[in-house]
Formats: C-alpha cells, sequence, structure tokens
C-alpha cells in the first residue's frame, strides 16, 4: 500500500499536465482563429492594398428587393483565391466583412441606399493583396416608400407644391421605348398591368403604342442644349425655362407640364417642349414623358400621345424592370 499511493499521486499529475497541454493547445487554436477572423474584419481591411479590381455588373440604380449580382475581376494571374467583400453604409462607419461572399463573385438583395461595397484578394498569408476601390448601391425606387410620395407619383398634389425645374433635372442620353414595345420586350409589363387592372394585355399594348409612337429614338441633354435623333438625321437647340401649367386628366387626378422654349439652334427643332414625369419639383429624372411642337397650347391639349424615354444605358430587361417596378 505504500508505493500505491504515490503511484496513483504520480498518475495523477501527469494527467493534470496532460489536461493543461490539451487546453493550451485548444486554447492557441482559438487564439489563431481569432486573429484569422480580425484580420478580416478590422476596420482597415485592404486599405493599404493597390486598387487593381474592378467590379463588374453594378447597376445604374435598384428598387428596393432587386438582386445584386457583382463580379471582381483582377487584370493579372494570381495564385490566391482567398476573397472576402466588405461594406458599410457609410464613409463614416467602419467597413465589415460580408457574411457568405468568399469567391470573385457577390450577391445581395437591394435594401440600403447609398450602401458601399468593396472586394478585397489576400495572399497565402492572410494579408491584402489587393482590393478595388468602393462601389455605391444606389436604390431609387422613383415614386418613394411614403404616402405623399405615392400620391404625387399618382398625381394628387395640392398646387403650392409645384416648384420651378431646371432643363438640367433632364440632363442624360435617352432612348425612346418605342422600339422595344415594336419588337414584344415589353408584353411582360403589359401582362402584369393586365393582372390589376381594367383592360387585358393587349388592350393595354394598344392603348401604349399610342401613347409612345415617335420617330425621335434618341434625345441627348446637357448644358441647355437638346439634340433630336430623328431618322438618322441630327438637330439640336437651345431651350429656356418657359414656365409651368398644371393640367387635370378624366379621371380625376393631375400632372404637371414643365415647359421650355427654343431660343437658339437648328429651325427644324420644335419651339417648345414639354415635360412629364410624374415629379412636381426640382429632382433629377428617371424617364419621362416628352410633347413637343410650335403651338404651347396646342400641346397642352395632347393627352393621348406621350412618347416617353428611359436611360440610353438600359437594354430591354433593364427596362421591364424598371417598369415593373412602378
Amino acid at each position: 500500500m505504500s508505493m500505491t499511493k504515490p503511484i496513483i499521486h504520480l498518475f495523477s499529475i501527469l494527467m493534470l499536465c496532460v489536461s493543461l497541454i490539451a487546453c493550451q493547445a485548444t486554447e492557441e487554436k482559438e487564439a489563431a482563429n481569432n486573429d484569422t477572423e480580425d484580420v478580416h474584419t478590422t476596420k482597415d481591411q485592404g486599405d493599404q492594398a493597390p486598387e487593381k479590381i474592378e467590379i463588374e455588373g453594378v447597376a445604374h440604380h435598384y428598387h428596393t428587393g432587386d438582386s445584386i449580382e457583382l463580379t471582381a475581376l483582377l487584370d493579372e494571374e494570381t495564385e490566391y483565391e482567398h476573397w472576402h467583400w466588405y461594406s458599410r453604409k457609410s464613409s463614416k462607419d467602419q467597413w465589415e466583412v460580408v457574411s457568405g461572399q468568399e469567391t470573385e463573385r457577390f450577391t445581395a438583395e437591394a435594401t440600403v441606399d447609398g450602401l458601399e461595397i468593396k472586394a478585397v484578394l489576400f495572399n497565402n498569408d492572410h494579408e491584402p493583396y489587393v482590393q478595388s476601390a468602393p462601389i455605391t448601391i444606389i436604390i431609387d425606387d422613383h415614386h418613394g416608400h411614403d404616402e405623399e410620395s405615392r400620391q404625387i407619383y399618382q398625381g394628387y398634389f395640392e398646387d403650392d407644391m409645384v416648384e420651378d425645374r431646371e432643363l438640367s433635372d433632364w440632363d442624360g442620353d435617352w432612348q425612346s421605348v418605342y422600339p422595344y414595345l415594336l419588337a414584344g420586350d415589353l408584353d411582360q409589363v403589359f401582362e402584369h398591368k393586365a393582372e390589376d387592372g381594367d383592360m387585358t394585355a393587349e388592350e393595354y399594348k394598344d392603348y401604349y403604342t399610342i401613347g409612345y409612337q415617335t420617330d425621335v429614338d434618341r434625345i441627348v441633354i446637357e448644358n441647355n442644349l437638346v439634340t433630336f435623333y430623328q431618322n438618322e438625321t441630327e438637330i439640336s437647340g437651345e431651350y429656356a425655362y418657359d414656365g409651368y401649367e398644371i393640367l387635370t386628366y378624366e379621371k380625376g387626378n393631375r400632372g404637371v407640364r414643365f415647359i421650355y422654349q427654343l431660343v437658339n439652334g437648328s429651325e427644324d427643332m420644335p419651339q417648345y417642349i414639354q415635360f412629364s414625369d410624374h415629379n412636381i419639383f426640382p429632382v433629377d429624372s428617371h424617364h419621362y414623358h416628352l410633347y413637343w411642337g410650335d403651338d404651347r397650347e396646342e400641346l397642352l391639349e395632347e393627352v393621348t400621345n406621350w412618347p416617353t424615354y428611359y436611360p440610353s444605358h438600359l437594354d430591354a430587361d433593364g427596362l421591364v424592370r424598371d417598369m415593373l417596378a412602378h
């Protein structure tokens, strides 16, 4: 019995040592994991890495709930495949790693307007190798989320809410949607309208065929200069603001025509152009209906033909997505 106690005591010490070593190994492993995680979540992550990554696929703007699909492109060969994507709500916030985005492709749902996103590629030592410049996600639902904005978009507002607008609200390169209608690209839009509307899809298409009809396929507006692209010809004119008119329609809703008069340029340009884009005060337009002619008052009577223009960079899918958001 005298030798048994020392042996048991020695065995206990040995087991305690094994346990301590195991705990230390576990702690070191966890610390290593935490260190690796910290590398990818620190505020400065990638800030010192050169900006050699281009992000492809960002849209001009998104609607709430749209899918964001981005691809990080590096114009050089590399063996590294360790990607992380970061986001922040503004430049005042810290970058945070986006969970689950660990390849050169990024997918998410558009929910935050102004969200900044960047991609970082790491080397095998978990150090930033290269990064992208931040891109900004712009969400514009056009008619807004609040009740007042929706009412204005539908044509219900008070007169004193209307404000003068500069022609620069419509600056840009614009394309007619009429060719897309003729090609059948907008049929999905008419089918969608028919689900809750008072006409069939075919009736909606007939209605919009009259509304969209035009031979001016493209319009460019910059520095008060308006250029029409019509039947492979190009004509331009400078326009000045000539006030607005509030119109009341048969259904009881209303609209505002913002009017501009030709002051210089081609004699083939119309004396007046009138914009209607569902907005009633200064704001950058995302699409508009345009009326043009030489008689200001006669134009105000036109309510069946309203050539409609969207940004020229949109393809058929982009147009459909935008129209379905309204």
